[in-house]
């Protein structure tokens, strides 16, 4: 069950892992949902890796990642294959065994029946002195490694756990955006921007140019954790156009 209050943490990495990723065999499709997971809660993700199923290379990002940022998450590498190695991974990036979970391994060989076999039981490995995080709505838990997250790399999967993440953790504070649809190109802005951003440095600007769409040029969004501040650097830059030029403000 989730704890009666959920951690706040404030930054975020997510450390992607898969061969098949790298080679494009599959497409990565788990950081969008991640992202958008953690934005809502308020946390930031503020770096993502892709690596090889390597355990050294696997244990080496992990550990670096746990020690920068507040929370961690791992997708893939964690199924009975000979290359499902993430969570040998993470436990030698803590300087630990991974040994059997005999709740999970029970829960495997429930699920399987006859069909269970010792590499289905390899999904039963947890780091020593990892937890398990479960919600009322998802029996099969996720593992845990102090800051780090361990998901699964299958997209569905990947999904139902984010409601986990969701009961579990929570950013210090909610990030409000605002937008303004501009009719000028992203030339034309640049000065006007650099006025902006050296004005409300608190406030995250972000300039994206849509081509071959009538009804705008380009996209300026504000972010922050201050709605005020938001408003703020909103307005001056709205101050800085001509009324022509401002498709719509959201």
């Amino acid at each position: 069950m989730p704890p009666s209050a959920p951690r706040v943490v404030e930054s975020a990495s997510a450390v992607l892992i898969g061969n098949e990723l790298l080679s494009g065999k599959v497409h990565e499709s788990n950081l969008l949902h991640l992202a958008s997971t953690l934005r809502g809660l308020g946390i930031a993700l503020r770096r993502v890796v892709m690596i090889p199923d390597e355990l050294e290379v696997i244990a080496r990002e992990v550990a670096a990642e746990s020690g920068a940022h507040d929370v961690v998450f791992t997708s893939g590498g964690v199924g009975p294959t000979h290359d499902d190695i993430t969570i040998e991974g993470v436990a030698r990036a803590f300087g630990v065994e991974a040994r059997v979970d005999e709740s999970l391994a029970g829960m495997l060989r429930a699920a399987y029946g006859q069909r269970c076999t010792e590499h289905h039981l390899r999904m039963a490995l947890v780091p020593d002195g990892a937890e398990l995080a479960t919600t009322g709505d998802d029996k099969w838990p996720v593992v845990v490694m102090q800051n780090v997250w361990v998901l699964p790399g299958v997209p569905q999967i990947f999904r139902m756990k984010l409601c986990v993440v969701r009961a579990w953790l929570k950013g210090p504070a909610a990030f409000h955006s605002r937008a303004v649809a501009t009719r000028l190109d992203e030339g034309k802005l640049k000065p006007l921007l650099d006025q902006v951003v050296e004005a409300h440095p608190d406030v995250d600007v972000g300039s994206y140019p849509k081509w071959f769409d009538a009804a705008y040029k380009t996209k300026i969004t504000f972010d922050s954790r201050d709605a005020r501040a938001v408003d703020a650097a909103l307005g001056a830059f709205v101050a800085l156009l001509d009324p022509g030029d401002v498709a719509s403000v959201d």
